[in-house]
């Protein structure tokens, strides 16, 4: 059997270290030291975040003709998912889930031409290209940043059948600044009522 000849990414040499020495034993992969690069069939980015100077990697790395990119990272929220799509990232694997058996599995199948995710990431995914889909439809529709995150926390809730003492529990605010921001958002989106924002937001996919 061929082995898959894997680059291991870190800033952090402890998280380098230890994917390395997970993958190393393997008989499936050839980890790479950092002078042989060049030949990886596989990247593997090892990150706490997606931020600006993983950003910058990912981008580099895409621009590498032959190599497929995998993400092993701590934390994964919306914007990591947007710039993850947009760098042609093909995997993401949590770094809690990610044991011996996991990263091996993840170059493999990156070697092979496939995409790894995890099942809450695709649904955030499926649901990332129906607002890009509506948006294609709808340029003038509202988009993610029609609403601020604490916004869109609460309409999820009350979505939920929260009222505004729940709201103010769950989100650590007072009952006070819980209605003075859905009153800003029914007041700048021109909606009717607190079920009229829901059923709006809903509608366009933004919660």
């Amino acid at each position: 059997m061929t082995r898959i000849p894997v680059a291991v990414y870190a800033e952090d040499p402890v998280l380098r270290t230890g994917v390395t020495h997970q993958l190393r034993p393997r008989p499936e992969v050839e980890v790479l030291d950092q002078g042989d690069r060049e030949r990886a069939a596989v990247a593997l980015v090892v990150v706490d975040v997606v931020d600006e100077a993983a950003a910058a990697l990912l981008r580099r790395l895409r621009r590498s003709s032959g190599t497929r990119t995998g993400v092993v990272v701590g934390r994964f929220d919306q914007d990591a998912l947007q710039t993850t799509i947009d760098c042609g990232v093909a995997a993401v694997v949590r770094r809690a889930e990610a044991d011996q058996d996991r990263l091996v599995a993840t170059a493999v199948a990156l070697h092979r031409g496939e995409a790894v995710l995890p099942g809450d990431l695709v649904r955030r995914l499926m649901d990332h290209v129906g607002r890009l889909q509506r948006s294609v439809l709808d340029p003038n529709g509202p988009t993610l940043s029609t609403l601020t995150t604490r916004e869109a926390d609460m309409l999820r809730l009350i979505s939920e059948g929260c009222d505004t003492a729940e709201i103010a529990t769950r989100m650590s605010f007072s009952e006070r600044t819980v209605k003075n921001v859905l009153h800003e958002v029914t007041t700048r989106l021109q909606l009717r009522n607190r079920a009229h924002a829901v059923g709006y937001v809903m509608r366009h996919g933004l919660i």
